[in-house]
């Protein structure tokens, strides 16, 4: 096995004003078994205490730099990141989580097992919840863990399109920065956040020809805190899953992709998105209405229907919002996944977390469509 104790990563993290939670994601990457490290911290226009840690910690370690630029979003952050790394691997750490210590070394010492050139390695990770509030802060492994199996060789995301079905999670992988490059892969600049993750997955995982998993958690992700996602106040913050899923789709048809299980898989993000929305913001909300029609008309109905792990009463849902006759469709598919989804959540957090899956699954909003 080839020596990667040399190689070198390069870790973007884009930063706006989150100094409670810098100093340990600065820590974490500084405290990696793998030392061969260039940070690149993007200070995007913050106006609280953050570039004064990012300098407390690039006086203490000659890894860490600090790049400053004027306020302009998360993917315009990352971009500048791609622009100045010269590491083999490119990672990209969001400022308010942290990472477990063998991170990067257990991912390249994994890679490196592989006679192929790999394109793109990906881990599960950890959702950190309540993280507001030390008595109630809770760790739960993500619903990746056991999802999939450590790999045995190198796959194309048609053979595990799992990976473009959950959270982006574009943060527990790194990628080679030679094929970002040669295929030109960057980040959409919006606005703020702005959900740049998303068309970043569907370039990466797409075009990638050699894709790992190794399946161990390493990234520790702060997840939305309850109630943070209702009632959004902004049609722009209220359309966005919507107009991000859009530009996924966008991306799928420029590259030409018509496998049908990466389009089963990309719909199932659409449901998903489109189910949030109306968990969020109300289905008597006119742009939320707008947004699923907008969704569904790029969805081809055939296959819609074919979908094993939707829901049945998503697919009426599908076929009402359309004006189309709900076709039938064999409803054992659909049991046989809960069976494995409700097996797993058991294996990975036990039955106290399974129960309360199953309260979120039956929210009122849910039921209404059933």
């Amino acid at each position: 096995m080839p020596d990667v104790s040399q190689t070198l990563v390069s870790v973007i993290v884009p930063i706006y004003n989150v100094e409670k939670y810098l100093d340990q994601c600065l820590s974490s990457i500084e405290a990696q078994t793998h030392r061969n490290l260039e940070v690149l911290c993007i200070n995007d226009g913050s106006t609280d205490g953050s570039r004064d840690i990012i300098c407390a910690h690039a006086e203490k370690d000659s890894r860490v730099r600090l790049i400053d630029k004027k306020n302009g979003g998360y993917g315009e952050g990352c971009n500048m990141g791609l622009g100045l790394a010269k590491g083999e691997w490119v990672s990209i750490i969001e400022p308010d989580d942290w990472i477990e210590p063998g991170m990067y070394g257990d991912m390249l010492s994994f890679a490196a097992g592989f006679d192929e050139t790999i394109d793109v390695i990906k881990t599960p990770w950890t959702d950190i919840c309540n993280w507001n509030d030390p008595k109630k802060q809770r760790a739960y492994p993500s619903t990746m863990v056991h999802r999939l199996k450590t790999s045995a060789r190198p796959f194309t995301i048609g053979e595990q399109t799992a990976l473009i079905e959950m959270h982006p999670s574009i943060w527990s992988a790194i990628y080679r920065r030679d094929f970002l490059n040669e295929k030109s892969i960057r980040f959409i600049p919006f606005p703020g956040a702005g959900w740049a993750d998303n068309p970043f997955l569907i370039e990466t995982m797409c075009q990638a020809k050699a894709i790992v998993y190794l399946d161990k958690p390493y990234y520790n992700y702060r997840c939305d805190l309850p109630g943070s996602t209702k009632n959004h106040k902004t049609a722009d913050a209220v359309t966005r899953p919507f107009d991000r899923w859009i530009d996924m789709m966008g991306v799928l048809n420029r590259l030409g992709v018509t496998d049908e299980r990466i389009l089963k898989a990309h719909y199932l993000r659409g449901f998903n998105y489109t189910f949030g929305a109306i968990s969020d913001d109300g289905w008597d909300n006119q742009l939320v209405k707008e947004g699923a029609l907008r969704v569904f008309s790029m969805m081809r109905p055939e296959l819609v229907a074919g979908i094993d792990d939707l829901a049945p009463h998503r697919k009426k849902f599908f076929f009402d919002v359309m004006g189309l006759p709900t076709p039938k469709f064999s409803r054992g598919p659909w049991r046989r996944h809960l069976v494995r989804q409700v097996g797993s959540t058991l294996r990975r957090e036990g039955p106290l977390s399974l129960a309360h899956k199953v309260k979120r699954a039956l929210l009122p909003e849910e039921r209404s469509h059933a």
